[in-house]
């Protein structure tokens, strides 16, 4: 296979890995909540994707910010009814709850929308430039992963919530003292990473099939991007997303695709070690 071709698909796969991540990490840096949760929401975003296109008729792309705004609804609500009771409880304590939450919704998917493979069927056909050939729903999936994440670097640093956010990250107490509520701005910062994990879930179902098998894989997934990257950072994310991108594209062509994922894992223990701040990790946001 031509060496465009692999860089191509590993920078396109590298995209969609970084809008899965991206909620992942912030949530983590901010709140210093290791969110279980995570891969069921991309799988929920996925899946209400789905049933909107098949029963609804509505365009995937018009759905996805209403499936996004449904995320963040969910997202606040169990941060601000349940997490923020024991958000400064050790990690431990909330790593637990929100496992148990993600069962909870785990098993709720599985009954309601079964376990069954799903992906919304865009017939856009393919484009070739210079000999790489990409099919164009993976290029609009590309597109609408960057925009997202764009979208949140730029609420990131130039709004009040951002700021908020920030500051908070930065230092819990000295926020509350400048009149910031902190649980509040804790809900809405989680409410954002699920607003973004339905999004890539949304973004996923166009050019994936999705399942609840799936959510494991996306929830590691998200783990080795933030170490790759560097947690709590958006331009992490996309660093971490792009980098895991390209190295199992390349990987799967010279080791086998079965291979390429424990690759990914490895690198990630490897940064553990040498740079665990990641590669273009800061503490706080820029």
């Amino acid at each position: 296979m031509d060496f465009m071709q692999i860089l191509v698909n590993g920078i396109v796969l590298g995209a969609l890995y970084a809008c899965i991540a991206v909620g992942f990490s912030l949530v983590w840096g901010v709140l210093n909540v290791i969110n279980m949760l995570h891969g069921s929401f991309i799988i929920l975003g996925g899946y209400l994707t789905f049933f909107a296109w098949f029963h609804l008729k509505i365009d995937p792309v018009l759905a996805l910010p209403v499936v996004a705004l449904i995320l963040y609804g969910v997202g606040f609500a169990l941060q601000y009814l349940f997490i923020n009771k024991v958000v400064t409880a050790p990690v431990l304590t909330t790593l637990t709850l929100t496992f148990g939450l993600d069962m909870i919704l785990y098993n709720l998917m599985t009954v309601f929308f079964t376990a069954t493979p799903r992906r919304v069927t865009l017939d856009l056909g393919s484009a070739e430039v210079l000999g790489v050939v990409m099919p164009m729903d993976r290029l609009l999936g590309m597109a609408l992963a960057f925009v997202l994440t764009g979208i949140l670097y730029l609420v990131m640093r130039g709004s009040r919530i951002g700021r908020a956010i920030v500051a908070v990250r930065m230092d819990r107490q000295a926020a509350a003292l400048m009149g910031i509520q902190v649980n509040r701005i804790y809900a809405i910062t989680f409410g954002i990473g699920a607003l973004m994990a339905g999004a890539a879930g949304a973004v996923f179902a166009m050019v994936f099939p999705v399942t609840t098998n799936l959510t494991g894989a996306f929830l590691g997934k998200a783990f080795v991007i933030c170490v790759i990257g560097g947690l709590g950072s958006v331009p992490g994310a996309l660093v971490g997303g792009i980098a895991l991108g390209i190295i199992e594209s390349f990987a799967g062509y010279l080791i086998g695709p079965q291979h390429a994922i424990t690759l990914g894992f490895v690198i990630m223990l490897v940064l553990l070690i040498v740079r665990p701040t990641g590669l273009v990790g800061v503490k706080g946001y820029e």
